[in-house]
Order: structure tokens, then C-alpha cells, then sequence
């Protein structure tokens, strides 16, 4: 039997802000493999535009070895960037079965940064004009966003999401009635420097100065879901 949710149906009802569950990823500190909770962001009836509810997992934009520290930045697109390769293929091929495969679209990733070409994704970050205009929609409560357990485990590659635990309250959520810290996580356009990338940051606010080599931003993949 393959492993993903088998029983997944297609619903055109979905409302913008309701949840789904798609995919398998491990989200516990011994690496379990539990359904992916998803956003409906948008639904056009005939696609879904989701984004994972959850941080999923911490990467650098752009580097895999573990002797890569915050300064050995390089100048690097969203198109040539290890994280893009690694949603497009390992966290792509990890997360879903054959028949879900099926439901997810090639899209077009546009607004990725100065000089940055534009890509076609199975999987992808959002970028800058994306999270601005769904913030609109959504409220700016999309931004916040928490690390399941095994995003904050410390990795091979030497990544390690940063949990807040300061005292500003915008930065944290309430989950099962407990108050968790929430985590910065990656978007795909290019920051304010061809080394740096944006991300969500500190209450909500959306920075530009990450360099790529950073090993404490998460990662929330965004795709979209046919619905035949």
C-alpha cells in the first residue's frame, strides 16, 4: 500500500481558511510520518491554492553542508537555490504517493526577485507580492506560523529552527490552549542583496535581509491542487 491519503477527494467547496490534510511528511521529534495539514489560501473551483499550516522542516535557501556558517553567503536565484531543488524533489517525492502526485499543478512562479528568473514548481515558497496580497485576505495572522516537532530538531546539515521566546506576545500562537513560539520562515524572492532572501519575521513583518546561508529559517511549502 503507498503510503499518503489515499481516501484524498477533490472539493470544490472548500472556503479560503479551512484546513485539508494531503500528503505524509514526519512532523515528530522521532520523525513519524503524519498527514500534511494544509490552508486553502484560494479556490477558483477548479484549483486549490494551499499553503502548509505548519512549518514542515528548516533549511538554508542555499547551502547543505553542515561547516556552512550565516556568513558564507553566495549570490543565488530562486531558480538555482538548493531549497527549491529540495521541494521540487526530495520533500516532493517524500511527501507524496502517485495518485496525489496527479492532483498537484506545474505553476508558473513569477515576482521572484531582481535578475531572478521565473521558475515552474511542482512545490514552491511564496513570494513578497503573494503573502502582501493574501495577508489582505487572510489577515496578517497567515504570517505567524509554529514548527511541528521534528522542524525544530537539530539536523545532519547543521539547521536548527529558531523558536521565539522573548516576551513581544505577536510572536507567539495558541495551540491546544498553550502558547508556542512562533519560527521564521523562507519566502522565495530575492532580499535586498543577490546573497539574501526574504522571510517572515518578527510579528508578522516580512524582512529582506536574510542571507541564504542562514540555518534557522523554516520552511512552509505552498503548491497547488487540481480539482478535476
Amino acid at each position: 500500500m503507498e503510503k499518503g491519503n489515499l481516501a484524498f477527494t477533490p472539493n470544490r467547496s472548500l472556503k479560503p481558511g479551512e484546513i485539508i490534510t494531503f500528503g505524509m511528511y514526519p512532523q515528530t521529534r522521532d520523525g513519524k510520518q503524519l498527514p500534511i495539514k494544509w490552508r486553502v489560501l484560494q479556490n477558483s473551483e477548479s484549483e486549490l491554492f494551499v499553503l502548509s499550516e505548519y512549518i514542515l522542516d528548516c533549511k538554508r535557501y542555499h547551502g547543505k553542508s553542515a561547516d556552512i556558517t550565516w556568513h558564507d553567503s553566495v549570490d543565488i536565484t530562486w531558480r538555482d537555490c538548493d531549497l527549491r531543488e529540495w521541494l521540487n524533489v526530495e520533500f516532493y517525492n517524500t511527501a507524496f504517493n502517485a495518485a496525489e502526485k496527479e492532483f498537484i499543478k506545474t505553476t508558473p512562479c513569477t515576482n521572484n526577485g531582481e535578475n531572478s528568473p521565473d521558475t515552474a514548481d511542482k512545490v514552491f515558497l511564496l513570494s513578497v507580492s503573494e503573502i502582501k496580497q493574501l495577508s489582505d485576505l487572510h489577515s496578517k495572522d497567515l504570517r505567524r506560523a509554529v514548527g511541528t516537532d521534528f522542524a525544530k530538531t537539530k539536523k545532519p546539515d547543521g539547521c536548527n529552527l529558531y523558536v521565539y521566546d522573548k516576551t513581544d506576545k505577536d510572536n507567539y500562537i495558541i495551540r491546544d490552549g498553550e502558547e508556542a513560539g512562533c519560527s521564521w520562515w523562507w519566502l522565495r524572492t530575492q532580499g535586498n542583496k543577490p546573497s539574501r532572501a526574504c522571510f517572515v519575521g518578527p510579528s508578522s513583518s516580512i524582512r529582506s535581509y536574510a542571507n541564504v546561508s542562514l540555518a534557522r529559517d523554516g520552511v512552509r511549502p505552498a503548491l497547488i491542487i487540481n480539482l478535476p
